[in-house]
């Protein structure tokens, strides 16, 4: 009961995470049809921008305004750099943010260094939340849910419930008829991605100090983000949620595993040696493939059902 209720604890607070960043990417698709390269690299400004904020007024100023200063930066990317790409397809649009990815890592590293900034969890927040049996469930794991959460909440009622989710949904699906109601269709997109920015933003002041601030650690969560919008569907925020508690806890749960099919064969009396046919592939624990699940996920998921667990269209 112990480690199945903290490998689940551990695995959905991690897949609230992976929702935090996939959320924006989602949500600038789904508006826009842009497949932003970069946007795990705005996650990465969030972290660096919020650690820098921390240490000079703290980290609660830190989590409201790193996000808005990412957010901004997010709005000049898509004011100067690709709306005057828009209208040569997604060709250019997706060459544009692969290259703006490379460039913000090395503008971070002239300007934080290479190396690892101590980012540490406020003190407040420093402590197990509570404590079964002999393991302790962090204080900081339960704030990044509720905050993952709440954020969740607030997107779904700006979407759904306001008139300026309503004026969105609209500039969507009918443009010309939103321009004709006297809205501004390509400021109502550049604040749209701005809002997916600053989304990442949010998740790289809630998981900087979590895990680690270092210059690789947009390319360490860039691909999961990816399998994360693919397995969901494309477009689909619901979709992006399910898949990212999805392979959270898939992960969360692999590491924690000691098996092997060695192993498993043991236990039903075959003995696996080194003369056995496949003993090197027999021998590979599932906490060893864990970091190749979510990959596997992916390529059944586009053999079997290419749109995605919740996509509306191929």
């Amino acid at each position: 009961m112990e480690f199945t209720l903290f490998t689940l604890l551990n695995g959905v607070s991690y897949g609230l995470l992976l929702f935090m960043l996939s959320s924006g990417l989602t949500l600038i698709f789904s508006m826009m049809g842009v497949l932003n390269f970069a946007h795990t690299s705005f996650y990465m400004l969030g972290a660096y921008i919020a650690c820098s904020i921390s240490a000079r007024i703290g980290f609660w100023p830190a989590l409201l305004l790193a996000p808005l200063v990412v957010g901004l930066f997010g709005a000049l990317v898509e004011r100067y750099g690709l709306r005057p790409l828009h209208k040569l397809g997604n060709i250019p649009e997706l060459l544009f943010t692969f290259g703006l990815s490379y460039l913000i890592v090395e503008l971070v590293q002239l300007v934080w260094g290479r190396a690892a900034l101590n980012y540490p969890i406020p003190a407040e927040l420093d402590g197990p939340l509570f404590t079964l049996f002999s393991t302790s469930f962090p204080k900081y794991r339960g704030f990044m849910m509720v905050v993952a959460l709440a954020m969740l909440g607030v997107v779904y009622l700006l979407l759904t419930r306001t008139r300026i989710g309503l004026v969105i949904q609209a500039a969507l699906t009918h443009p010309e008829a939103v321009e004709a109601l006297g809205h501004n269709v390509p400021r109502i997109f550049m604040w749209v991605f701005a809002g997916g920015s600053a989304l990442a933003g949010l998740a790289g002041v809630i998981g900087g100090n979590a895990f680690v601030t270092e210059p690789a650690m947009a390319a360490t969560v860039g691909s999961i983000i990816f399998v994360v919008v693919v397995v969901g569907g494309m477009g689909s925020l619901a979709g992006a949620f399910v898949a990212s508690i999805l392979i959270g806890v898939m992960q969360t749960t692999a590491v924690a595993l000691d098996y092997s099919l060695a192993s498993v064969l043991g236990r039903f009396g075959a003995e696996v040696t080194p003369s056995t046919p496949g003993f090197a592939l027999l021998n590979v624990t599932i906490a060893q493939s864990a970091a190749i699940l979510p990959f596997l996920l992916l390529v059944l998921i586009l053999i079997f059902r290419p749109k995605g667990l919740m996509g509306t269209r191929e």
